[in-house]
């Protein structure tokens, strides 16, 4: 390590308050620890440390250089992120339609199949295509002093925003996978589901006016 500890602290902190604040793999790990228990919240957490782990390392490799020599990357990156967030914004909003009708929430289906490997692939799914992890890795690069890192500096950077990311999820599995929080999901679960639906709409749309 070649870099003042300073400079990684100071985007570390940048990256705990966005990784904690509600947004599309928050609400991702919320919905699988609470609607198919501990092992599909695990396997969200480990997909979120691994794919801000890749952000990490492909911001800092030249991601930025590529879209900019190849300008419809970041054309079809918003596009694809489009597509998936509705997708996931018109699960929920069906979800919660269902739980209102009914006046309560059964147990979710993914109780009954979702494990380890779907919520892994499904948090990478999310995140791939996340405008918020996109934003704040530009945000990064401008932070942290790239020019000067070394290949030990950008090993030590990667690794810590991957422990940090794995470790918030993890507490948000752990916190919505106990019976308190499943209780109050069957109950008023539907107006979660409305308010997650509303957000990934929100998320997408936000994407289309803006770019």
């Amino acid at each position: 390590m070649t870099l003042p500890l300073a400079a990684f602290v100071t985007v570390w902190l940048f990256l705990a308050a966005n990784i904690a604040s509600p947004g599309p793999n928050v609400l991702n790990t919320i919905a699988l620890a609470m609607g198919s228990g501990r092992r599909a919240g695990f396997g969200s957490a480990c997909g979120v440390g691994l794919g801000i782990g890749l952000w990490c390392l492909s911001m800092l490799l030249g991601l930025s250089a590529v879209i900019a020599v190849v300008p419809w990357a970041a054309e079809a990156l918003r596009w694809m992120a489009v597509g998936l967030l509705l997708m996931f914004a018109l699960r929920y909003l069906r979800a919660a339609l269902a739980g209102y009708r009914a006046r309560g929430m059964a147990l979710p289906e993914g109780r009954r199949g979702v494990g380890f490997a779907a919520g892994f692939r499904r948090a990478l799914a999310v995140i791939a295509v996340n405008p918020k992890a996109l934003t704040s890795w530009l945000a990064v690069m401008g932070m942290f002093p790239v020019a000067q890192a070394r290949a030990g500096d950008v090993a030590l950077l990667c690794a810590g925003a991957c422990l940090l990311s794995f470790s918030i999820h993890a507490i948000y599995m752990i916190l919505f996978s106990t019976a308190p929080a499943l209780r109050f999901y069957l109950r008023a679960g539907w107006v979660l589901q409305a308010v997650a639906g509303v957000l990934f709409a929100g998320f997408a749309l936000r994407l289309v006016a803006g770019g």
